[in-house]
């Protein structure tokens, strides 16, 4: 038997976190998206334990500080192209600016130089990750996905999702209902 699942990666980390900080037995406060504050010393065995178990996940502990703030930059990018609710009003660049502390001008160019690419392409990145998502479940119209993910129109979300995937939304999403009767018939 096969089944088809979503899953939200935000609360599968926090829950792979949560789970493996309370077997180590180790104090801890979930902050901001990528961040956990730890409440006491923790022996180094532990923190090696705890490295090795959450890389099985593809998790990985950062601890340079640019490697910090390019994380920082991807979670806040992540928070507003799947959390747009929370944010009507708020252009991607001003959001940055404001939760890093850092000119726009500053985040665009540190992460051009760590990452090898734009802050824009990142973004269409996880904004077509998110529309593959919502055409997966079935819910809404790729009209309703366009405006949902801040697209002019559905030709542009489409020429960004063929540009990114190769395939027009409307072939996707033929392919995931052809695979889903596939794996019903099974």
């Amino acid at each position: 038997m096969k089944l088809n699942f979503s899953y939200d990666g935000n609360i599968a980390v926090k829950a792979i976190l949560q789970e493996q900080l309370e077997h180590l037995d180790i104090k801890f406060q979930l902050l901001d998206l990528g961040q956990i504050e730890i409440g006491d010393d923790v022996s180094e065995q532990s923190f090696t334990t705890l490295q090795t178990n959450l890389k099985k996940y593809g998790i990985q502990i950062v601890d340079n500080p640019k490697g910090q703030l390019i994380q920082k930059i991807k979670d806040a990018i992540i928070e507003i192209v799947y959390d747009k609710e929370k944010f009507p009003n708020i252009t991607i660049s001003q959001y940055l600016s404001d939760k890093l502390n850092f000119r726009y001008g500053y985040i665009t160019n540190f992460f051009s130089e760590y990452t090898h690419t734009s802050i824009e392409n990142f973004i269409i990145l996880q904004k077509i990750e998110r529309a593959k998502k919502l055409i997966m479940e079935e819910e809404l119209t790729l009209t309703e996905i366009s405006h949902e993910l801040n697209y002019s129109s559905v030709a542009y979300l489409s020429t960004q999702f063929k540009k990114v995937t190769g395939l027009t939304p409307s072939l996707f999403k033929r392919i995931v209902v052809k695979r889903r009767e596939m794996t019903n018939n099974d």
